[in-house]
């Protein structure tokens, strides 16, 4: 009695040994196959898409422009400090790098968020309300924003992970690549040919 029972365990306990297509495996998620569970995730990417979309569409275009302008005053400014270091590595410090950036790009910041208040002084006559210097502030924090991969490779430096040089030239070309795509979109907005 207990031989068949035997049996039944090991053909139930059976493992096949070879390639199994990835997209016919059931791996977790409940039984769901791999391809469905890509599906998912893209239908997941999609909605996420739509719903930044959708909040664009509820930002007006001043406020969009002026975001694109303050991230592009920051990245400039950030590509100038981060060169000046590159150009003689040798004489200066990771911790010195990075204060300057940090000082460099919130004063930027700063100048923009002063900027935007000025001129709303000057054209409307009046003092900003609380919607419009929080939306002035968001503004002006994603030129912050845009220091964020420079400012982690220079902290790498600066704890010894990275070479000073090597935080430089990988700041240099976050500040290019944001730079050239800043004027992709803005040529592709515009409808542009080449």
């Amino acid at each position: 009695a207990s031989a068949p029972r035997m049996a039944t365990q090991c053909d139930t306990s059976r493992v096949v040994v070879g390639r199994m297509r990835r997209d016919d495996s059931a791996e977790g998620d409940g039984g769901m196959t791999a391809a469905a569970r890509r599906r998912e995730r893209r239908e997941r990417r999609e909605q996420r898409l739509d719903q930044r979309r959708a909040q664009m569409q509820d930002v007006p275009v001043e406020d969009r422009a002026s975001a694109l302008k303050e991230r592009v005053y920051a990245s400039f400014t950030g590509l100038a400090i981060v060169t000046v270091f590159a150009l003689d590595p040798e004489h200066t410090t990771a911790r010195d790098a990075f204060l300057a950036l940090v000082a460099g790009i919130v004063g930027i910041s700063l100048a923009g968020f002063v900027a935007e208040i000025i001129g709303h002084l000057v054209a409307h006559g009046a003092s900003p309300t609380a919607a419009e210097i929080r939306t002035m502030g968001q503004i002006s924090s994603g030129a912050i924003a845009s220091a964020s991969i420079p400012l982690l490779a220079l902290a790498c430096a600066w704890i010894g992970f990275l070479d000073l040089l090597v935080a430089l030239q990988i700041s240099i070309g976050i500040y290019l690549v944001t730079l050239g795509g800043i004027a992709l979109i803005a040529a592709l907005r515009t409808g542009l040919s080449w």
